[in-house]
């Protein structure tokens, strides 16, 4: 699905990171006192339809905004060697921090789609170990493959080959940009990589530092993370999505914890969940109503 969404005005700030990297930052700002911090999908930006209407959105109805782009993503390609993945949980710290400390916002909120769900959830699980801001309060992860090893199994499904060939193709042509500023890395086989799962083997996982592409996504994986929030979390992940199986529907978890809501509609598809007639998606719609508590429009 792809739309229009007019009347997004982004105002960018570039930061830079603890190790001497730079994030890219898309605000929108209004003087509200509550803040919408929004984290995409793989191989998205702030710039995705999917972004862009739940920036609009929010804005609407009294809130500031600031959609982060990962490193590599939305047009510029960051200065380290690394790239970015679902466990990239420091950046989002990054940008937490950030924010608190050129705002002054007295309520926080998250939102994640896809991968930025499973940044999201290790995010606030680190929680023990790091703290949040008090102003944190209530997050939702939308189309999150809570069970990242389980979720890329999908991807060499017959039925999801149009996921994989997009991904791939885009992470295909990154890391030849990459390897332009880091010439030792070796791109020779990159033109024979035919799945993600190949891609992850040969670059992803030793360009991060990970022995297999196994040890890659267990370290990503973000259910172990999902039991050790504290905060209100709402989880949206349709029935009907192509990339989730298994334990990326935590029913057991939302059982056990009061503050964990676990919503599976039949149908929405992957960042889906479209509203005939409707400007904005059900997805976009219940997590105003989520972070609000107020009836949806």
């Amino acid at each position: 699905m792809s739309r229009k969404i007019e009347g997004v005005n982004y105002q960018r700030e570039q930061i830079e990171t603890p190790d001497d990297d730079f994030l890219n930052l898309d605000w929108l700002k209004n003087g509200h006192e509550k803040l919408l911090i929004i984290s995409h999908g793989l191989e998205g930006g702030s710039d995705r339809h999917y972004v862009k209407a739940m920036a609009k959105l929010f804005t609407e109805n009294g809130w500031d905004v600031l959609a982060w782009n990962n490193r590599s993503c939305n047009g510029e390609m960051n200065r380290q060697r690394i790239l970015y993945h679902h466990a990239a949980s420091y950046d989002v710290r990054t940008v937490v921090d950030h924010a608190m400390a050129v705002g002054s916002y007295d309520e926080v909120a998250m939102v994640g789609m896809s991968m930025g769900g499973g940044q999201t959830i290790r995010y606030l699980g680190e929680e023990p170990g790091f703290g949040l801001p008090q102003q944190i309060k209530k997050a939702v992860a939308i189309s999150v493959p809570c069970s990242l090893p389980e979720s890329v199994d999908t991807l060499g499904l017959r039925s999801n080959k149009v996921y994989e060939k997009r991904f791939l193709n885009k992470l295909k042509d990154k890391l030849r940009r990459k390897a332009a500023q880091y010439p030792d890395i070796d791109i020779a086989r990159l033109d024979e990589v035919k799945t993600l799962e190949a891609f992850d083997e040969i670059y992803s996982a030793p360009l991060h530092g990970f022995s297999s592409r196994a040890d890659f996504y267990v370290h990503c994986n973000p259910f172990p993370f999902i039991s050790k929030i504290s905060k209100e979390l709402l989880i949206l992940n349709a029935l009907n999505d192509p990339l989730l199986v298994g334990n990326c529907y935590p029913y057991e978890l939302a059982k056990g914890m009061s503050n964990l809501h676990l919503e599976a509609p039949e149908r929405g598809g992957h960042v889906g969940f479209v509203i005939g007639g409707s400007e904005y998606t059900y997805s976009e719609l219940r997590t105003l109503e989520f972070l609000t508590e107020t009836p949806m429009r």
